[in-house]
């Protein structure tokens, strides 16, 4: 048992399995070097549901690839979900050339990115054989932290300028700490910056989980925290809006223990991050259809001070 959680122990969550882990798995992309990935799942079980994780832009060397989110990734992959990591083109250790056209976030090249692995996950099964014929293609999650939560709040279908870039094999998302409106709400320099940052969230009509740190200090807007929110007010799919108090932009680590992006290390924050978002997960999957109902339950009676949950009322 883990010593240093306290309140987040009263979050029901499933005991840990045996996983196994498969890196670098590597896919062909056009004009430029493989797409390096890292899959984690469950060693047992068939039907296995898929999460694709995309890690953010983060100060660090190695924690934006496929080599970070070990809190996260390994305990969602510890209670039945297969989690793929991508190096995403924005990396700095596995990435672009930040000096190239589009560099240094390339964005575009970043939803072409976990578009591929989309494409390709027999290529995937198939550098991992201990999954093949494991995985379930219809039931496909992304999921994405700050840089990363604009990543997949694209595919989940926020447009920019008019532009879609939604795709229909993706069935649910979850946005960490994912940039707000663009535009006019940010910054003069950061709107000039960032311009790609001014999408439209309407168009997110699949369901979607929006997390974040009740200490989240946006650099990039004058708003506060509540600009890390817009995504859940302005997505008509998104039906939820997980709030974790006393933390900021790593909502207490999920990056990485011990890192840079962890600007805060709180275990019991992250452990309620992890707990809930994966209840979450298992009752949209239909794992455990009850998960997220029991998990809103146990917060509201016995961890209140530790996170809010929002519902969106139909």
């Amino acid at each position: 048992m883990n010593r240093l959680i306290t309140l987040s122990r009263a979050l029901p969550t499933p005991e840990p399995d045996i996983t196994v882990a498969y890196t670098p798995i590597r896919l062909p992309m056009p004009g430029r070097q493989p797409l390096e990935l890292r899959l984690t799942a469950p060693a047992a079980g068939g039907d296995l549901p898929i999460v694709i994780l995309s890690h953010g832009f983060g100060p660090s060397n190695y924690l934006p690839s496929k080599d970070g989110y070990a809190p996260l990734a390994q305990f969602w992959a510890e209670r039945g979900l297969a989690v793929i990591q991508p190096t995403q083109a924005s990396s700095r250790i596995g990435g672009l050339d930040p000096d190239l056209p589009n560099g240094p976030f390339f964005w575009r090249e970043r939803v072409e990115e976990m578009r591929a692995i989309l494409d390709q996950l027999a290529e995937v099964e198939r550098q991992a054989p201990a999954v093949a014929g494991r995985l379930d293609h219809e039931r496909i999650a992304v999921a994405g932290h700050s840089f990363g939560g604009f990543t997949c709040g694209l595919l989940l279908g926020a447009r920019l300028q008019g532009e879609d870039f939604s795709d229909p094999r993706i069935r649910a998302g979850i946005l960490l700490a994912a940039p707000g409106r663009g535009g006019a709400d940010l910054t003069q320099e950061n709107a000039e910056r960032f311009p790609f940052f001014d999408v439209d969230f309407s168009g997110i009509s699949i369901p979607t989980l929006v997390v974040c740190g009740a200490d989240d200090d946006p650099h990039f807007t004058p708003r506060g925290p509540e600009w890390h929110a817009d995504p859940f007010y302005d997505a008509p799919g998104a039906d939820a809006l997980l709030t974790i108090n006393g933390v900021g932009h790593g909502l207490g680590g999920i990056a990485g223990w011990d890192a840079r992006e962890t600007e805060a290390e709180v275990p019991d924050a992250l452990e309620a991050t992890r707990r809930l978002t994966l209840a979450w997960l298992r009752s949209r999957f239909a794992i455990e259809p009850a998960a997220w109902t029991q998990s809103q339950s146990a917060l509201k009676e016995r961890a209140g001070s530790i996170a809010e949950i929002t519902l969106k009322q139909r």
